[in-house]
Formats: C-alpha cells, sequence, structure tokens
C-alpha cells in the first residue's frame, strides 16, 4: 500500500484497541456444525417415513437443500469486511445472497405465466393480478367541502409507508456516510416517480406528497438522524474487552450492547470531482441506488404481489443487511485499488442481483416498460443530461492532464536513473547498470571504492 493510501486511511479509520480475547463464542465450530446435519440427514433417512405427497417433497428437498448449503456457508465462506455482531452472520447473509440470486435467475427462464403461478408455491395467495393504488386524485391539502374533516388528504396518507420511508432513509444514510449523495438519491428518486408515473400508477402522488411528505419529512429527517449517528460512530472509542474480563455487571451489560455496534469505523469520503474514475464511480452508485428502488415497485406490478406482502418486506430486510457490506466492498474498491484489487463478493452479488431484477421486469412486461416518456418530461431529462455533460467535461479534461503529468515525470526519471549510472565515478571509471565488468569481458564483479 502506498504512503499517500496509508495516511487517508489514518485519516478515515478509527483507532481500534483489542485485548485478543478468543472464547467459544468466536472459535469455529466446523465439526460440531457437520455432526448436527449429518444427524438430521441420518434421521430423516432411517427414522421418518416419506410422505407420498410429490409436491410436499419437492418442495421439503428445496428447503433442505437451501439449509445444507446456508449451513456450509456460514462455517466455510470466506469472511466480509464486517465481524459485528458475529462474521457468521454476515456470512450467512452472503450465502442468501446467492440463494435469491439463483431464485430470480430460475424466474427469469420461465414463461410470464409459469413465472407468476409459481409463485403460488410459495403462497396461494399471489398469482392474481392485482389493481396499483392511485395515490394521486384530490391533491387539495385542505378541502373545505369536507366539512367533517377538511385535512382528511393528509391523513388517508399517513400509512403505514411513513415510518417505512424514515427508517429505509436512516439505514441508506449509514450505508452510503454522505449527507449530499442520499440527498441526490432522495430527489432523484421523486423526479423518476414523475418521469415513470405513466407506467405505473403508483407513483402517481400529490405534489405535497413527493416534495413535503416524502423529501422534507421522511426522507429528510430519515437522513438527518442517519448523520446524527453517524457522527456518534465516528467519535465513539472502540476499546473491546473480553466478557469476563469486566469487573462489573453494568460493564458486561454494555459489552452486550455494544456487540451490536461495528468493531471499528471508517469515514467513508467519496470526493467525486477530486477526479473522473471517482466521478464515474459515484454515479455507478447513484444509479443502482435507484435501480433498486424502481424495481421494488415494477418486481410487485409484473408477479402480482401486493405491497403489504411478506415477501415484499423480507426482501427490503435482506437489502438492509448486505446493502452495508457491499458499499463498504465498493468504497474500499474505489478507495485503494491497489490494495483491494478486485470488487467484493457481496457487491458483486448485489449488483449482479439489481441488474437481473430489471431484466426479470423487462421480460414479464415489457408493453409497460416501453410505453413512451411524454415529451415534455423528455425535454426536461435532456437538459438535465446537458448540464452532467458540462460538468463531467472539465473533470474528464483535468483527469486527463493529471495523468500526463503524472506519465512525463516518471518518464523523465527513468531517463535520469541511466545518467546517474553513467556518470565518472573518482578513479575515473564510470558506473555500470551491470554489476559485473564490461571492458575485459570477464564475470567478476566491478568493485567500486568511493573516491
Amino acid at each position: 500500500m502506498s504512503r499517500e493510501s496509508l495516511s487517508s486511511r489514518r485519516n478515515t479509520e478509527c483507532e481500534v484497541f483489542d485485548d485478543g480475547t478468543n472464547t467459544f463464542f468466536w472459535r469455529a465450530h466446523t465439526v460440531t456444525v457437520l455432526f448436527i446435519l449429518t444427524c438430521a440427514l441420518v434421521y430423516v433417512t432411517l427414522l421418518e417415513e416419506t410422505p407420498q405427497d410429490t409436491a410436499y417433497n419437492t418442495k421439503r428437498g428445496i428447503v433442505a437443500s437451501i439449509l445444507v448449503f446456508l449451513c456450509f456457508g456460514v462455517t466455510q465462506a470466506k469472511d466480509g469486511p464486517f465481524t459485528r455482531p458475529h462474521p457468521a452472520y454476515w456470512r450467512f447473509w452472503l450465502c442468501v445472497t446467492v440463494v435469491y440470486e439463483l431464485f430470480l435467475i430460475f424466474i427469469l427462464f420461465q414463461t410470464v405465466h409459469d413465472g407468476r403461478q409459481f409463485m403460488k408455491y410459495i403462497d396461494p395467495k399471489l398469482g392474481v393480478p392485482l389493481p396499483e393504488r392511485d395515490y394521486g386524485g384530490n391533491c387539495l391539502i385542505y378541502d373545505p367541502g369536507n366539512t367533517s374533516d377538511p385535512f382528511h388528504n393528509i391523513w388517508d396518507k399517513m400509512d403505514g409507508f411513513v415510518p417505512a420511508h424514515f427508517l429505509g432513509w436512516y439505514i441508506k444514510t449509514l450505508m452510503i456516510r454522505d449527507w449530499w449523495m442520499c440527498m441526490i438519491i432522495s430527489v432523484m428518486f421523486e423526479f423518476l416517480e414523475y418521469s415513470l408515473e405513466h407506467q405505473l400508477p403508483n407513483f402517481s402522488e400529490c405534489w405535497w406528497d413527493h416534495w413535503i411528505m416524502d423529501v422534507l419529512v421522511c426522507n429528510g429527517l430519515g437522513i438527518y438522524c442517519g448523520m446524527k449517528t453517524l457522527g456518534w460512530l465516528s467519535m465513539k472509542p472502540y476499546q473491546w474487552q473480553g466478557l469476563w474480563n469486566i469487573p462489573t455487571y453494568k460493564g458486561k451489560i454494555k459489552r452486550i450492547a455494544f456487540q451490536f455496534t461495528p468493531y471499528s469505523w471508517v469515514k467513508f469520503e467519496w470526493k467525486p470531482a477530486s477526479n473522473l474514475r471517482r466521478w464515474l464511480a459515484v454515479l455507478g452508485i447513484i444509479f443502482m441506488f435507484l435501480l433498486a428502488e424502481l424495481n421494488t415497485f415494477y418486481l410487485k406490478f409484473v408477479l402480482w404481489m401486493p405491497p403489504e406482502h411478506y415477501l415484499v418486506l423480507l426482501r427490503l430486510v435482506f437489502f438492509v443487511n448486505v446493502g452495508g457490506v457491499a458499499m463498504r466492498e465498493i468504497y474500499d474498491f474505489m478507495d485503494d485499488p491497489k490494495f483491494h484489487k478486485k470488487l467484493g463478493q457481496q457487491a458483486w452479488l448485489v449488483a449482479a442481483i439489481t441488474v437481473t431484477e430489471f431484466l426479470i421486469v423487462v421480460k414479464y412486461d415489457p408493453n409497460t416498460i416501453m410505453l413512451p416518456i411524454p415529451f415534455f418530461i423528455m425535454q426536461c431529462w435532456i437538459l438535465g443530461a446537458e448540464g452532467t455533460t458540462f460538468i463531467i467535461c472539465p473533470l474528464s479534461l483535468s483527469s486527463h492532464s493529471d495523468i500526463t503529468l503524472r506519465y512525463k515525470e516518471t518518464r523523465r526519471r527513468k531517463q535520469e536513473v541511466p545518467a546517474d549510472r553513467d556518470r565518472p565515478l573518482g578513479n575515473g571509471s564510470t558506473s555500470t547498470p551491470s554489476g559485473r565488468s564490461k571492458l575485459n569481458g570477464s564475470s567478476e564483479p566491478l568493485r567500486q571504492r568511493k573516491s
């Protein structure tokens, strides 16, 4: 690792003190897990009678295969950047990521009818087309026509999605660790809802629902609380002791609670304006975030899942657990590519899942995706693209000039090295690149003494 990257790491990563206690909780239990798994399989094989129900046996076999893979992954998979509350917890979610990607690939290779009907094997209530709720309509904040409750439009919007918006953006802020990027993603998604409401009626909302309730209240408050939490985590001392090395019960309880906080803390400094590479990386992160957000709405639209279904909630819980690891791996890969030579495994899988979800949407309902965008919305996006181009061009030129200067400096240094070697020494001889004499062809090393 270079000196520059080391110094930047010292500035962004906090100091950690660990007494090195390795208890039963932290040891590997590969043999124990293998023994329990083998006993379960022996019981099913020898002591349990197999039912004569093909559908039941199919479901049970798939679930058992997934459980065996999870047991292998939790004990044998490679650790990621996070270790708290336990490395096995993050290995478990890595294996769940693999299972979810394989499930998406299976759905992608089915016909539209078979894919939708396959969801009935998960929940018999699925596989039925559901109408989308329209959040537009009457957008009056104060409705004088309703004498009993003039503010009924506001109370109608106060559903379970309000705390979900707040909690979601609180967690996203902990993942991204940058106020500007969070606000850009929040505002950009509202523009996407404006642009795509002709495709999904779910995107049709009142103006005050877009900008007051979503951007300012729910998203803004979640980002604010997330930034306050980031400030506390960056100032918190990271001193870890073994539980049995702490004398007081209060200290033990505090140590157990802090087990669910990070082991160390790294402050993300994205610096998109520093060079073109980081600028494109930040744009890619924003694009993938927005695509994952859109997939939430489009997936339940094409697979006929109601918004309150538990599968929709499980998908959000899944991204909460894997998103933080993926963002840390992306930041490490972008910040120090010489040390982190390849993209992390969780980041790779999350990117593959996001793309696969979008491909499912395209295959299952291409007519909705290909609905033409209204002309005035297209004009707005063209103006935005032109503004982005005006920003990218100066960064590209500055990055190109920096690379050119670095190349010239490296070339100049390489030219100076032979000149130093050919410089005459005090005894009249000259320095040669090789350690052997070139005058008499002898293989003996040329001994040079300082004059």
